[in-house]
C-alpha cells in the first residue's frame, strides 16, 4: 500500500507543480495505440466541424435566394422563434445553475417536480399542432411526463442525500468557473444560431438530400455540444479534483490550456460513448424493473442484456472523466480504473443512487421544454406547418444548453466521489458519503 500511494503521488507532481510554472504539466504517459486512436478522434472532430460550417454556409445562401425566388419558405416566420428560443436557452440555463448553485434543495425539488409539468405542456403543444408527427411526440411527451412524476415520487427520500453531495462538492467552485460557463454558453448560443441558419436553409427546399443533410448537421451538432460540455467537464473535475485529494489550489485557466492541449481526443471519444453507454444502461435498468424476477420468455434476455450494459458502463462512464483529466490517461482506460475504484471502495450502490445526474439531466429536459413552449407557440401563432420541427430545435438546443451551464457542478461531485474512492480516509472528507453508505446498508438488511 505504502508503494502505491507513492506511485500514485509521483504522478501527481506535475499536476500540483501548475501553481508554481507556466509549462505543460500534465504528464504525457499513453501508448503509441492510444494516442493513434486520440488523435485519430480529435481530426475527425474537427474535419466535421469545418465541413458542417461549410455546409451551412452554402445551405443558408441556398435557401435565401430560393425563399426570395419561390416564397415557398418564410425567413421572417421561421428563424425569430428559433433564434429567440436559442438566446433564451443560453439565459435560463445561466440563471438556473445560479439558482442550483445557490439554493440546491430547491433547484433539486424544483427538477423532478415541474420537469414532468413542462414535458406535459409540451405535450399538449404538439397535440395542438395537429400533426400526425406532433401527436406522436405529444403522446410521447405526456407518457414521458407521467413517468417522471412517477419516478420523482419513488425517489423522493433521496433529494436530501443528493442536495447534500450538491452542497459539500461545490461549495468553493474553482475560480473563474462563473467566466468559463458564461463564455461556453455565448459560444453555444452563437454555434446554435449559425446551424440554425443551415437548417432554415436546408427547410427551404426540403429535399430528400436536404433531410440527410440537416441529419448531419443535427449529429454534428449534439456532439459539438457534448465535447463543448465534457472539454468544462474534465477541467473543472481536474481542479476538484486535486483539491479533494491533495489540498491544492489549481489555476483553472492553465487546466483549461492543458486540456485544450492534450485532452480533446479523449474527451471526443468520451463524449461519443457515454451517452450510447447511459441509454444502453438507462434501458436495461427499465427492461429488469419490467422484468422483474419472472423467467418468461418475453423477459428471458432481460438479464443477459443488463449485464451486457454493466460491461459496457464499465469502459464508457462519466466518472472516467475525472482520470482524463488528471492523469491524462485515455477515455475507457481511466473509465475502467475510476469503475475498478469505485468497486474496490464498495461505491457502486452508492453512485448507482445518486440522484446528482438524474437533476442535471431533468434540468436539461426543463430548460428544453422551455424553448420549445417559447419557439413552438410562436411558430404555431404565425406559421403552424413549421411550429412542429421548431419546436424540436428549440428543444435539443435548449436541453445542450442547460447540461454545459450545469457541467461545472456534475464534475464538482464527479470529483468528490472519485477523490474519495481513492482515498476514504482522507481527512479533507466528512460523514456525508460514510453516513449514507450506512444508511443504504441497512436499508438493503
Amino acid at each position: 500500500m505504502q508503494k502505491f500511494h507513492m506511485q500514485t503521488q509521483e504522478q501527481r507532481i506535475p499536476s500540483t507543480s501548475i501553481i508554481q510554472r507556466q509549462e505543460p504539466s500534465i504528464k504525457i504517459e499513453a501508448t503509441v495505440a492510444g494516442r493513434f486512436l486520440r488523435k485519430i478522434f480529435q481530426i475527425i472532430f474537427y474535419i466535421q466541424l469545418f465541413l458542417v460550417s461549410i455546409l451551412v454556409i452554402a445551405l443558408t445562401i441556398r435557401g435565401l435566394i430560393n425563399a426570395s425566388n419561390t416564397h415557398r419558405f418564410h425567413p421572417k416566420k421561421w428563424y425569430p422563434p428559433l433564434l429567440v428560443s436559442t438566446a433564451s436557452g443560453g439565459i435560463v440555463s445561466f440563471i438556473w445553475q445560479w439558482i442550483s448553485f445557490h439554493y440546491p434543495s430547491k433547484a433539486v425539488k424544483v427538477a423532478f417536480w415541474v420537469s414532468p409539468l413542462l414535458t406535459c405542456a409540451v405535450g399538449v403543444l404538439h397535440v395542438l399542432i395537429g400533426s400526425p408527427v406532433s401527436l406522436a411526440i405529444g403522446t410521447i411527451a405526456v407518457v414521458s411526463g407521467v413517468i417522471q412524476s412517477l419516478y420523482a415520487c419513488w425517489v423522493n427520500p433521496r433529494f436530501a442525500y443528493a442536495t447534500k453531495i450538491l452542497k459539500v462538492s461545490t461549495s468553493f467552485p474553482p475560480d473563474g468557473t462563473t467566466t468559463f460557463v458564461t463564455l461556453s454558453l455565448i459560444i453555444c448560443v452563437i454555434y446554435s444560431a449559425f446551424l440554425v441558419t443551415g437548417i432554415g436553409g436546408a427547410t427551404a427546399t426540403g429535399t430528400g438530400l436536404d433531410i440527410l443533410f440537416i441529419i448531419f448537421i443535427l449529429l454534428s451538432f449534439t456532439w459539438s455540444m457534448q465535447v463543448i460540455k465534457n472539454l468544462l467537464y474534465v477541467t473543472i473535475s481536474r481542479v476538484r479534483y486535486m483539491n479533494f485529494a491533495c489540498g491544492v489550489d489549481m489555476n483553472t485557466q492553465i487546466a483549461f490550456r492543458d486540456t485544450i492541449k492534450h485532452l480533446v481526443g479523449s474527451v471526443c471519444i468520451g463524449s461519443a460513448l457515454v451517452p450510447v453507454f447511459g441509454t444502453i444502461r438507462g434501458s436495461a435498468r427499465a427492461m429488469s424493473l419490467v422484468a422483474g424476477g419472472t423467467d418468461e420468455f418475453l423477459f428471458s434476455c432481460a438479464n443477459c442484456y443488463s449485464g451486457v450494459a454493466s460491461t459496457l458502463i464499465k469502459y464508457g462512464n462519466r466518472w472516467g472523466f475525472v482520470h482524463v483529466g488528471v492523469y491524462n490517461k485515455g477515455f475507457v482506460q481511466a473509465s475502467a480504473n475510476t469503475w475498478e475504484m469505485f468497486q474496490r471502495a464498495e461505491l457502486i450502490s452508492l453512485i448507482d443512487s445518486d440522484l446528482t445526474g438524474v437533476f442535471c439531466f431533468l434540468s436539461g429536459l426543463a430548460v428544453g421544454s422551455i424553448c420549445t413552449l417559447a419557439g413552438g407557440t410562436w411558430a404555431l401563432i404565425v406559421h403552424k406547418s413549421y411550429a412542429t420541427e421548431v419546436s424540436i430545435y428549440a428543444f435539443l438546443i435548449g436541453y445542450f444548453m442547460c447540461r454545459i451551464a450545469l457541467a461545472w457542478q456534475q464534475a464538482c461531485v464527479s470529483a468528490y466521489f472519485v477523490a474519495y474512492a481513492e482515498n476514504p480516509q482522507s481527512l479533507r472528507f466528512d460523514s456525508t458519503i460514510p453516513v449514507r453508505i450506512q444508511e443504504l446498508q441497512r436499508h438493503r438488511v
